[in-house]
């Protein structure tokens, strides 16, 4: 009897301890930066898209301005 409760207990405790496992909060940061920076990028490409709609030269040299700003960023990333 005092075996079964034993089994028993050990599966009660390892299953306790999956479940915390996944509610557990490991990885919120970087899945929130990702997200921030998902979200920053939607903007410039919104603004960008919406200032070359623009039939004014000003809207069109702040997006190239922008879009070189932005080619300029990407290109200075390595990977090491």
């Amino acid at each position: 009897m005092h075996l079964l409760y034993a089994h028993l207990h050990l599966a009660y405790v390892q299953l306790r301890r999956r479940l915390t496992a996944v509610g557990s909060a490991r990885g919120q940061g970087t899945v929130e930066y990702v997200g921030l920076i998902l979200l920053v990028s939607l903007l410039m490409v919104g603004m960008v898209a919406a200032m070359k709609g623009f039939n004014g030269n000003e809207g069109t040299e702040l997006a190239e301005v922008i879009v070189s700003k932005i080619k300029s960023a990407v290109n200075a990333i390595t990977f090491k």
